[in-house]
């Protein structure tokens, strides 16, 4: 499945917190370059990449080989999740109906 998110975040500070964020539900590090990386373990694989676009927008792509509502991919959206409060503290979720 493949998932996207676009932030403010650097690309490095996103690396980053992609390597302290994987290992914790038990994948580890297969593959690192400048600015992807490739974690495996028992919920799967998946290849996050992140790339400057649009001047002041960071893109993060996550590739995993899961098919449909995997507990990797509910995994990856919590990071997602991650990466925007900690550029913004202050948001709080909301209903929106």
């Amino acid at each position: 499945m493949r998932h996207f998110f676009r932030c403010h975040t650097p690309p490095s500070d996103i690396l980053v917190a992609a390597d302290a964020f994987f290992p914790t539900i038990g994948l580890t590090p297969a593959t690192a370059a400048a600015r992807a990386r490739t974690f495996a373990g028992t919920l799967g694989q998946l290849k996050l990449t992140v790339r400057a676009e649009g001047g002041h927008y960071t893109l993060i792509e996550v590739v995993t080989d899961q098919m449909g509502e995997s507990r990797l991919d509910r995994n990856v959206k919590k990071f997602f999740v991650q990466v925007h409060r900690a550029e913004d503290p202050s948001h709080r979720l909301e209903a929106s109906y």
